[in-house]
């Protein structure tokens, strides 16, 4: 496998989706930055000429570079050009989708009425059986837990194992989402009268239970409207990622065509 000229980082089997002529690693064009080494290479030995500045990149072990670059997989993205437009347009559904919510507010017929619930939903529920080996507070957290969970693990399958950022991106939007949609659930704590899966009574609200467990029940608001915000601000972190995903391969694209 060959290394990167510039961080040292060596391809692997994983990097197959991204141009050989792309470092899977700090994203340089390989082909353009040894251009425009050669020619700074050619300046240098211009009489008269002063290099000031590059001693203290060159001085660094290219371990360090290595692991320093390591640190931005986050942002690496393919360097193909033709699945940009379908990761634009679910970029602008999620941004619009996020929009609406976050316009919405804490309103259960909104929140729950979506397609999003129907999807965390099962997780939901999953979670709590999940979790009940380790304790009767630990079940009944384990529903909403478990829920804001799986879309980080999602978010990870697809950033380290696929090598994918941007279907990450959407992961991070979810783990949003699911704290969204969990505020309504918070808020009703003191009242409980939102209906429940398979219509258990009142005694089987999580989060009623739980906050009188921990004596926060006057708190449900403010940690509802905190569940809420913190889902708005995860979503429009996860636009504002995927916006510079898609940017960054855009201008990565066109720079190996030219």
């Amino acid at each position: 496998m060959s290394l990167c000229p510039k961080c040292g980082y060596r391809r692997q089997a994983k990097d197959a989706q991204v141009h050989p002529s792309i470092c899977p690693a700090c994203g340089i064009a390989i082909n353009k930055w040894r251009a425009r080494m050669d020619a700074q290479g050619a300046a240098d030995q211009a009489p008269g000429h002063r290099d000031v500045g590059r001693e203290s990149e060159s001085d660094l072990p290219q371990p360090f570079l290595h692991r320093l670059q390591a640190h931005f997989m986050w942002v690496a993205v393919p360097s193909r050009a033709d699945s940009i437009w379908g990761r634009a347009l679910l970029t602008g559904v999620l941004a619009v989708w996020g929009a609406w919510f976050a316009l919405n507010g804490i309103d259960w017929q909104v929140i729950g009425g979506s397609f999003m619930h129907n999807i965390n939903l099962p997780f939901h529920e999953f979670g709590h059986v999940l979790f009940m080996p380790f304790g009767r507070t630990m079940m009944i957290l384990g529903g909403s837990l478990f829920q804001v969970l799986l879309p980080l693990i999602v978010l990870c399958v697809f950033s380290f194992k696929q090598q994918d950022n941007h279907a990450a991106s959407v992961g991070l939007w979810w783990c949003g989402q699911s704290f969204v949609d969990l505020a309504p659930y918070i808020a009703d704590a003191q009242y409980r009268i939102l209906p429940l899966v398979g219509g258990a009574g009142e005694e089987s609200h999580d989060w009623g239970n739980l906050l009188t467990q921990w004596g926060l029940l006057e708190y449900t608001q403010g940690i509802a409207r905190a569940s809420f915000g913190l889902g708005v601000l995860i979503m429009a972190v996860a636009i504002a990622w995927g916006i510079f995903l898609l940017r960054k391969q855009w201008h990565l694209a066109h720079e190996d065509t030219a």
